[in-house]
């Protein structure tokens, strides 16, 4: 019976020394993918010593040179208070106290990367670290107990919690349970948990010892943590196309389950790649799409601001139907199906806001709701969502995974800028003709006057306004020749 709910697959491609592609498939449909290029440094979940370049009083935040590019970001709720240099209490109606009278620049800290740099953002830092292993994550500064929402079973949790309690953790430790831990033996618990305190004490040691700034702890490559936090019991077969990665995904699956050392695959096969032999390149296309198509003859509109993601679903094919009521009701189901599914692929972080067809009637905006809600409930990443407003909108927060394929093989168009728009070329024409014709007026100017420009415009200028350079041509005695 287990081996008939195994459906998913994970795929692990790699290029040696480039790039490292994870997918997990369910019942051949894409659900999850991630990808590293090898030469952009991952430094999400890095830990390093920094030190405070300075600190805005109004934003109530440290900016810490780590020694990356940009000074990272650090927010006073991210400020353990280990690292306060003064015992000064909150004011009046504040959680913390003013940043700038328990930290001074120049001091050292050690921080977390939390989220990666983007655009003309820092990256953003904690205080409080973590170390994430196969069943737990050690939190250290923290002492806490925290056991995965997703182990539903109350007899499971509550054995877990007195696994956990009997390991007697030193003060200042904290654990998280995570997700995998569910029916592990207390055997193996223990294992990942003395690895966890081990690495902690060499961070400990190195954080003491480094001067700032420094690297002091850098999170494991995307195969790897693959396999460490996305590898559940569901999983029947795991597929990878390098022999060497194969070797030590083997190597961690036997630690894991030792009974099913036969699901790691090596994929051989120089005719077809990895991703193509399981029919996921196509799926694979739809990611950097900026329309979505739903069964319906409706579509989803995918656009990233600087702030959120916009999701529009655009009523397409259905808005000439009769009974339109219907008709929204159902695009709006279905997007609100297809839409955790698309955040997931895309790994969409941060703020998203949904603009579903307006509907009037109660029962179908609590139905759409539902729907989507079911659908964030299988996200691994955290969720927060909003009830429908009375304009159709729908607000999500999504926790980002990891980095996004998007943001890893993108780049703005050098042509629009990250607009999506350009201008026309009648426009153009109009800025070339004023060029053309300041440098006509020219007493310097040439008798034989060549405007150079990209073969497109070149072409346009010559069939539409060749009668205009015609008359400039008799008015001024010149000739103008149109190159590119």
């Amino acid at each position: 019976m287990a081996s008939i709910q195994r459906k998913r697959k994970m795929f692990i491609s790699v290029l040696p020394g480039e790039q490292i592609e994870v997918a997990l498939a369910e019942d051949g449909r894409l659900q999850e993918y991630y990808v590293e290029m090898l030469h952009q440094s991952k430094t999400r979940g890095n830990i390093y010593k920094g030190k405070i370049h300075n600190i805005d009083p109004a934003l109530q935040a440290a900016f810490i040179n780590y020694g990356a590019q940009k000074n990272g970001f650090l927010q006073v709720d991210e400020v353990h208070p280990e690292y306060y240099q003064s015992d000064i209490k909150p004011l009046k109606g504040h959680k913390y106290p003013p940043l700038q009278r328990v930290l001074r620049p120049g001091q050292e800290i050690l921080v977390q990367v939390v989220k990666e740099p983007t655009g003309n953002k820092g990256a953003f830092l904690t205080t409080y670290l973590s170390l994430p292993g196969r069943y737990f994550v050690l939190t250290p500064g923290r002492e806490q107990l925290g056991i995965s929402r997703k182990i539903t079973s109350e007899k499971e949790r509550e054995r877990l919690r007195r696994i956990v309690e009997d390991f007697k953790l030193e003060t200042g430790l904290g654990v998280i349970v995570r997700t995998a831990s569910e029916g592990q033996s207390k055997a193996s618990l223990s294992r990942d948990l003395q690895f966890l305190k081990r690495l902690w004490n060499e961070v400990r040691k190195r954080g003491v010892s480094e001067v700032a700034p420094a690297l002091i702890y850098e999170e494991k490559d995307l195969a790897f943590r693959a396999i460490r936090d996305y590898l559940t019991q569901d999983v029947a077969e795991v597929w990878v196309d390098h022999e060497q990665t194969a070797e030590q995904v083997r190597e961690f699956v036997s630690l894991i389950f030792p009974r099913r050392k036969k699901m790691v695959k090596f994929h051989s096969d120089s005719e077809k790649t990895l991703l193509e032999k399981f029919n996921l390149e196509s799926q694979l296309a739809q990611i950097y799409s900026r329309e979505v198509d739903l069964p319906c003859g409706a579509r989803l509109v995918f656009d990233q601001t600087e702030a959120l993601m916009a999701v529009d679903i655009n009523s397409g094919k259905i808005a000439g139907e009769k009974n339109f009521k219907e008709m929204a009701f159902k695009a709006n189901l279905e997007a609100a199906e297809e839409i955790p599914h698309q955040l997931r692929l895309r790994d969409v972080g941060g703020q998203i806001v949904i603009d579903f067809i307006e509907m009037k009637d109660k029962k179908h905006i609590r139905e759409v709701e539902k729907t989507l809600r079911a659908g964030l409930k299988s996200d691994k990443a955290r969720t927060d969502m909003s009830p429908m407003s009375r304009f159709g909108l729908v607000q999500l927060v999504r926790q980002r995974l990891g980095i996004s394929a998007l943001s890893v093989t993108m780049q703005n168009c050098p042509f629009c800028q990250g607009t999506g728009m350009v201008r026309n070329l009648e426009w153009r024409a109009q800025q070339a003709l004023k060029e053309i014709y300041r440098i006509l007026r020219r007493k310097n100017c040439p008798e034989n006057f060549e405007y150079k420009t990209d073969p497109e415009l070149a072409l346009y200028l010559l069939n539409h306004k060749r009668d205009k350079l015609r008359d400039w041509e008799i008015k001024f005695e010149r000739h103008v020749h149109i190159l590119c």
